[in-house]
């Protein structure tokens, strides 16, 4: 399989004496992972520090690292030891996002350890495979991890790109560095935003329209000026003062801060975060079976490479 052929298209249902015909025979695997590690989990002092590890591959979130974040974000619940969580990315980026060029691009593998009802994905035909794998890994992950009750925060420097503004976004807080910024480009693989789609509750609609239209970085001070990010701080102290803060919140009480916590999210959710971002990941899926359909993948027929090209033309390189 080439590495933008779709998976979800690379055979047809079929009937065996295992299972119905409306399955399909699981993709080959052809993954190649270059760490056993791709997030790291530290302690300082009462903050939990969960750290992406594929640096050379800008933090890019394939399934190995989703799911050893969700075990990390459970760790940390789990642990009365812990009062804080920072997330963070080893090296230059904070995340380039999902994991669509990468050796390490692991689509096709099977997670019978689902952390929501989700069924698995690899032996579904066409949109299905996507929808059901998307449905885990990105939207149900995304809730789990802001539904958290103890105070997160995202410690961001470079490119927070695509996927990488679903983790920053699940997180109570931002504190960016001086170089960090945001985008979303996926509107040129013809789909209307990420999977955990609060861009209008991020950014003023209007702002929100031109990020999502343009695909244009958003540089960590306008970021500041747009509410969404909570500091900007220069670059080589964004980890001394992102903990400064997190040991401050350490300070106190675990229930008030659960309950304020708590308080905000169900104030966003009245006010239609929730069924909104329900009705656009129907959109973004719509979106993807159109792209099979039209193109190479349910991408639009784009790719890591041809993704990055893009960016590099929208900056003049």
């Amino acid at each position: 399989m080439s590495q933008n052929q779709d998976p979800g298209q690379s055979k047809p249902p079929h009937s065996t004496a295992a299972g119905p015909a409306d399955l399909a025979e699981p993709p080959e695997n052809r993954h190649v992972y270059e760490t056993d590690e791709p997030v790291l989990y530290a302690m300082d002092g009462a903050v939990a520090v969960i750290t992406m590890n594929r640096p050379q591959y800008a933090n890019s979130q394939n399934t190995q690292m989703t799911y050893a974040l969700d075990a990390a974000f459970r760790r940390a619940a789990m642990d009365d030891a812990v009062k804080v969580i920072v997330l963070q990315g080893a090296g230059k980026h904070f995340s380039a996002g999902h994991d669509i060029g990468t050796p390490g691009r692991d689509v096709n593998v099977s997670t019978p350890e689902r952390v929501t009802l989700w069924y698995d994905h690899v032996n579904k035909p066409h949109g299905e495979f996507w929808y059901a794998r998307e449905q885990e890994v990105y939207l149900g992950m995304c809730r789990r991890w802001r539904e958290l009750p103890k105070p997160t925060i995202a410690m961001v420097q470079g490119a927070c790109i695509a996927g990488g503004l679903m983790l920053a976004w699940v997180c109570d807080l931002i504190i960016a560095a001086e170089n960090a910024y945001f985008a979303d480009p996926v509107l040129a693989m013809n789909i209307p935003g990420v999977e955990y789609f609060a861009h209008p509750f991020e950014l003023h609609p209007r702002v929100a329209k031109e990020f999502l239209f343009l695909g244009e970085k958003m540089p960590a001070a306008r970021a500041y000026q747009m509410g969404m990010v909570n500091r900007i701080v220069p670059t080589e102290e964004l980890e001394a003062q992102t903990l400064a803060v997190a040991h401050k919140l350490a300070k106190q009480p675990r229930l008030g801060l659960a309950l304020a916590k708590q308080a905000i999210n169900h104030v966003e959710d009245l006010q239609g975060k929730r069924t909104a971002m329900d009705a656009v990941f129907h959109m973004h899926h719509f979106a993807h079976a159109q792209n099979s359909l039209s193109s190479a993948n349910h991408l639009g027929g784009q790719d890591s490479k041809s993704m990055a090209a893009g960016n590099r033309d929208k900056d003049g390189q």
